[in-house]
C-alpha cells in the first residue's frame, strides 16, 4: 500500500492483498485484472472500506459453494476484515452498501467446454455470493469481461471511477503478460490517470 499527497488531497494505492478503512475524505485507487475490489460505504456515518483480493484456486465447479471452500475462506477474511474495521470506526451494518468491480478473464486460453469457472469468474461469483449472504446491497458493479481496470474510489461522495485498460492478447501469455502488467502498474504508481473515466454514481 502507498499513501501519497496529491493536488486534490490524499490518495491511497492498494496492491493485491491490501485493504483500507477510513472515515476521512480521500481517494483509494488500485489496478485490477482477475482480482476483485469491494468498495463498501456507510453513507450515514461516512465510513468506507476497500480491498483488493484474489481467491487462491484458479477453477471451481459451477455448483461448488465458494464461500465454504478453502479458497473462499481467504475471500471471507478479506471481506470481514474491512467490514469489522468499518464497524470499529462507527459504521452500522444496516447502512453498508457495496460497489464492486474486477474479475476479468485475461488469460482464458481455451473454450469453456466443461463445468468449471475460470479465476476471474470465481472471484465475481464469490463477491456476489458473500455480499448476498451478508445482507449487503450491491448498488453498482462492473464485473467480468476481458479488460483490466484502474479504479478510484472517492470517499467524500462514494463515487467509483473506472478506467478500462486495453484488452490483453491471449496469444503468448506468460512473460509478455507479466511485462504488460508490470508496465501498467508502474504507470499507475507514477502518474494520475489522465483519460476520462467511466462514472458510477
Amino acid at each position: 500500500m502507498i499513501v501519497r499527497e496529491e493536488s486534490y488531497g490524499k490518495r491511497v494505492i492498494l496492491f493485491p492483498g491490501d485493504y483500507y478503512v477510513t472515515d476521512k475524505q480521500i481517494r483509494i485507487s488500485t489496478l485490477l485484472g482477475s482480482c476483485v475490489s469491494a468498495c463498501l460505504y456507510d453513507p450515514v456515518n461516512k465510513i468506507v472500506g476497500m480491498n483488493h483480493f484474489l481467491l487462491s484456486n484458479r477453477r471451481y465447479s459451477h455448483t461448488a459453494p465458494l464461500v465454504m471452500t478453502e479458497a473462499g475462506r481467504y475471500g471471507v477474511h478479506a471481506m470481514e476484515i474491512i467490514i469489522n474495521g468499518m464497524l470499529k470506526l462507527g459504521a452500522q451494518k444496516k447502512y453498508i452498501n457495496a460497489k464492486v468491480c474486477g474479475g476479468s478473464s485475461l488469460s482464458i486460453t481455451r473454450e469453456k467446454r466443461d463445468n468449471f469457472h475460470c479465476v476471474g469468474e470465481v472471484n465475481c461469483r464469490f463477491i456476489k455470493e458473500f455480499l448476498q449472504n451478508d445482507g449487503i446491497k450491491i448498488v453498482a458493479s462492473d464485473l467480468g469481461g476481458d479488460t483490466g481496470r484502474v479504479i478510484h474510489f472517492d470517499t467524500h461522495d462514494f463515487t467509483l471511477y473506472i478506467r478500462k485498460i486495453k484488452k490483453v492478447s491471449l496469444k503468448g501469455l506468460g512473460i509478455r503478460d507479466k511485462e504488460y502488467w508490470k508496465r501498467e502498474l508502474k504507470r499507475h504508481r507514477e502518474e494520475e490517470v489522465q483519460a476520462e473515466p467511466e462514472l458510477w454514481g
